[in-house]
This record gives structure tokens, sequence and C-alpha cells, in this order.
């Protein structure tokens, strides 16, 4: 039986902090991963926070992610520029990214900021969200930091994830955030499902005779399907030449597998675009338009057996609200790693 804790989001900040400072990493770039890997276990995306710590730690030491990396501007015109992210953490190269595609969009109406030398970043709606704050709409997307799915068709692991992630605003409803892996279910979710004792469904994984694969235990025999089948591989394939080949960053064959390789550096890529509403419409206007647009979706007849009718986003909210309020859970074997990370840190247990 799975036995699973509940840890306060601060708490479980202080913690992610004070292990990345054990090992050397300045306190400003340590707090900032902190927020931002709290920030996806608040939101409900239990792969990509605290569960990401033991690995990245093994990165760190390992030598194959910088802890205080030098983030540098490759190219730049008024709407567009490409980061090089020195091999750091992705959390801090894709907000730097972020912020200056907010920035820019603020004279050019919309920005694109790409990146290549990044690492794992955690999940999209961290940087989608991030122009909500200016009155602008987000566009996230990465290349994926391992292979699991082949061309449609094939068994050899070219693709990844590659992820999306669209964020935007309302006035008094959540923002519609629609964050979403190019496969049917991300690989963190598979292994938090092994975590939890879960199988898979059927129809996340195969094999390579084509067979339905739902023991977690065996992902790695096993080959992701994509969503919505070829278009889903056509949607991972076009996000990785977006993303990877575009910024200069790995794609393809060239894609290490950040789970098995500890060493090596991953030149992920990414890419944000930041949209200002007010470029093309009243911001206050286009608020409510999306707000009467919630209330329209969410009053459709229903099909039998369907209870609500939920909007992208909609479940992230209210999963950030219950957590906020009463604890993030941390399963027993995740929990178990995370003491045992503590111990090798000398830092307090979670």
């Amino acid at each position: 039986m799975t036995i699973t804790r509940k840890v306060e989001a601060a708490r479980l900040r202080d913690f992610i902090e004070s292990a990345f400072r054990a090992c050397d990493m300045p306190p400003e770039n340590a707090s900032q991963m902190a927020r931002l890997m709290a920030e996806a276990d608040i939101g409900g995306q239990d792969g990509h926070g605290v569960f990401r710590l033991p690995q990245y730690i093994k990165r760190i030491q390992a030598g194959g992610l910088s802890v205080d990396p030098e983030i540098s501007l490759v190219s730049e015109r008024p709407a567009t520029a490409l980061l090089d992210g020195g091999n750091g953490p992705g959390h801090l190269v894709m907000s730097r990214a972020a912020k200056l595609a907010i920035e820019k969009a603020k004279t050019c109406g919309v920005a694109w900021v790409g990146a290549r030398y990044s690492n794992h970043a955690g999940p999209a709606f961290l940087y989608a969200r991030m122009p909500l704050a200016e009155d602008m709409i987000g566009l996230y997307v990465a290349v994926g930091s391992a292979n699991h799915m082949p061309p449609w068709g094939g068994t050899d692991m070219l693709l990844s994830t590659n992820p999306i992630a669209v964020a935007i605003p309302s006035n008094t409803r959540p923002p519609v955030i629609l964050d979403m892996a190019t496969t049917v279910a991300a690989y963190g979710k598979i292994k938090t499902a092994a975590d939890r004792g879960q199988e898979m469904p059927e129809g996340w994984m195969i094999d390579k005779q084509g067979r339905a694969l739902t023991d977690p235990s065996r992902a790695g025999e096993g080959l992701l399907l994509p969503i919505g089948g070829p278009k889903g591989y056509g949607l991972s394939l076009i996000f990785g030449l977006l993303a990877g080949t575009l910024n200069g960053a790995a794609f393809g064959a060239d894609v290490v597998d950040f789970n098995a390789d500890s060493q090596s550096t991953t030149n992920t890529g990414h890419f944000v675009i930041a949209l200002d509403i007010a470029a093309f419409a009243d911001v206050g206007t286009f608020k409510a338009q999306v707000d009467a647009i919630w209330k329209e979706m969410k009053s459709s007849d229903r099909l039998p057996g369907v209870d609500e009718i939920r909007l992208p986003g909609e479940r992230l909210a209210a999963t950030a609200a219950e957590r906020r309020a009463n604890g993030i859970p941390i399963p027993e074997a995740l929990g178990n790693r995370l003491d045992s990370l503590a111990d090798r840190l000398g830092i307090d247990r979670l």
C-alpha cells in the first residue's frame, strides 16, 4: 500500500532551495528554482516538481548541469531573440526568455524568444503563464529531455513528448491554460504511476511488437504513443524543429536522455512567445469575452454520464487552491528518495 505524506508549500520550497544551496548553487538561483519547482507540485504536475530534484542534483554533482550559468544573448532583433543558456537549469533559462519576450512584446506587440544549451525546465505551463501578469497571452514549446516516441510507424526512438502550453487571461475566471504533451501521456506521469504502485491505462505505451504495455516499471522497454496517431507525431516533429533545430539545439537522435546520462550536455531547446492583447483588442473587453466563453462552454448540454464540462486550466486552478490550503502529497517512494537525498546533502529532511 502506498503511504502519502502532505507537505506545506513553503516547507517544500525551503527544502528544494536548501538542496540546491548544498550543491553550491547561488542563493538567488536556488530560490528561483525552488519557487518554480514548488509551483509545479502546487499545480498538480507531480512528475515535474520535487520529483525531479534527485535527478537534478545528480546531474549537478556529475558535472552535467551548471549551477551558475552565464545566460547570454546570441542574436536579437526588435521582436525576436535567441539565448544561450550556458548549460544552466531550464527553469532559469526560460524564466529569462519569458521576461525578455514580455519586454519586447510591450514595444512590438508580439515577441518570440528561443533558447539553446538549456536543460529540463519542468512543466510547460510555468512559462506560458508568465506573460499573463502583463495582460499578455503566452505560448511555450520545448524539445523533451529524452526520446520515448518513434516516428509514426517506426520503432526507433527519435522523438520526445515535445510539449506545448498556451495561457490566455480572463477576468473573473481562472486563466485558460492548455498544457499538453504531444504524446498521450508525459513520461513523468509514467514515473509517478510507478511510485504510486499504479498501472498505466492501455493506450499510453506499446512494446516494440505493438502490444499494449501497462506496467510502468517496464517503461524502458516501451514506446510512448502520440496523441491522435499520426497527427501527434506531426506536432512533435514540428515542435522539435521549431524549439530544437531552429535554435541550434538538439533534436532527433542528438537528444541526450537526461534520465540515463548525468554528465553530457543536453543542449535542450525551447521557445516562448508573448503576445500583447492590447495590440489586437481592448484588454478589458477581451478578458470579459473569455469569461463569457467560459460560461458558454460550462453550460453546454452534457452527454450521459458526464457530470461536468471543464476548460483547460480549471483543474490546475482547483488543484493549486486545494494544495495551498491542505499541503502537497508526497508518495512514500518519493519521500524515501528525498529523505536519502537530504541525508547525503546534510540538510533537514522534508
